[in-house]
């Protein structure tokens, strides 16, 4: 053998030796992590379940003929975040409900109360009154650690079964203001575990048991899971429920504009239609209306003959988000105990009312306000053909 030879061997042992560890290399970096087993989705479940809760509310709405009120019942899901009894869960749930109650784990059905609510991000918190001394409460995840790919638990009540179990995938991450107008402080997770009516404002938990989202809503056309969950982030819960803490009004209602608001007589570009009041709550106890039938107006269905509302704290609602952003901080500013004006349109006149900033409410002692404008809300029912 010569030496040409001898050193072309050494080469070629040197290139199959090195091809081999990028082979290797290769394979370490593509491989990719595998699924959580049966086993550790049943572990997570069974540390995190006792901090689910279900919440029952009950409301008013217009009634099926499209006029009057009937008692109406809102169910969804909740998780434990401390061991006062504060409850995460989504503010369609709670909103504009005049009874709440959280059925824990294994444990007992007890009145809650709002104590902050965000509707622009489909968010709120509730205080239990008597947390029973089990209390069980979750970690808040940092769910900016969280992509697309992860493995995630949803757990609630859909259709009121309580505590059910899904898994699923992180599958989009959409920033604020990119998913929904009427929501634009939320920061959303798109999922593809399935989410039905009743697991509205339950948790998402990733493989750590920590929570990293509350589940909003889902997109359906068959009315079922078609795995287009939305779930807003758990640094969006914690910066607006914990951080900055909106207070709740109570109200629900709608934003009406352009050629909708000239419809219902609106003497400015845009306004507040009340829909609902909440017992209680301070839009309540301002004496602030809600309406009272149903209509088809400029292709929109509504809900009418309720307030408008046409500036808060001297800010008027008027098109475009940075009016609503003004409002909106506007109401941040205020804490509890402060106060702020309302102007309002009521069967065409308008009206000055104040509404007080309160992070808690009583519905057995709370009386609304009298004179000074303001209206007793619960009207009866012989009564309520007399409004326009």
């Amino acid at each position: 053998m010569t030496a040409s030879s001898r050193a072309g061997g050494a080469t070629g042992g040197r290139r199959a030796a090195l091809g081999m560890l990028l082979a290797v290399f290769a394979a370490l970096v593509v491989v990719p992590a595998a699924p959580a087993s049966g086993q550790d989705v049943r572990g997570v479940f069974a540390n995190v379940s006792p901090s689910v809760v279900v919440i029952r509310g009950r409301g008013r709405d217009v009634g099926v003929n499209g006029r009057g009120l009937t008692a109406i019942t809102e169910v969804g899901s909740g998780v434990v975040v401390s061991v006062d009894g504060d409850v995460m869960t989504a503010a369609h749930v709670v909103q504009a409900m005049d009874e709440i109650t959280v059925e824990f784990a294994g444990g007992p059905t007890v009145p809650a109360h709002v104590i902050a609510s965000e509707p622009a991000a489909d968010l709120a918190l509730l205080r239990v009154r008597t947390p029973p001394r089990s209390l069980i409460a979750a970690p808040l995840g940092n769910s900016d650690t969280v992509g697309v790919g992860d493995q995630v638990l949803i757990i609630g009540a859909p259709y009121g079964l309580g505590r059910s179990l899904s898994v699923g995938w992180i599958s989009a991450r959409y920033p604020p203001n990119t998913v929904y107008r009427a929501m634009p402080l939320a920061e959303f997770f798109q999922t593809t575990a399935p989410i039905n009516q009743g697991n509205s404002g339950g948790p998402m938990f990733d493989l750590a048991g920590r929570v990293i989202g509350i589940v909003s809503h889902n997109i359906s056309k068959s009315g079922g899971s078609e795995g287009l969950g939305f779930v807003v982030t758990s640094n969006s819960a914690r910066r607006l429920l914990l951080e900055d803490k909106t207070f709740w009004t109570g109200i629900e209602g709608h934003v009406v504009t352009g050629e909708l608001a000239e419809i219902l007589n609106v003497p400015q570009p845009a306004g507040y239609l009340v829909k609902t009041v909440a017992k209680g709550s301070p839009a309540w106890m301002a004496g602030i209306q809600g309406g009272d039938r149903a209509a088809r107006i400029n292709g929109e269905d509504l809900v009418v003959r309720g307030d408008i509302i046409l500036a808060v704290g001297g800010v008027e609602f008027g098109p475009g988000d940075a009016v609503m952003r003004r409002i909106r901080e506007r109401m941040e500013q205020a804490k509890s105990g402060d106060t702020l004006t309302l102007k309002i349109l009521r069967a065409g006149k308008v009206i000055e009312l104040t509404l007080q900033a309160s992070a808690d409410r009583d519905d057995e002692f709370a009386q609304p306000a009298v004179g000074s404008g303001a209206i007793e809300p619960a009207v009866p029912e012989h009564r309520r053909s007399d409004r326009r």
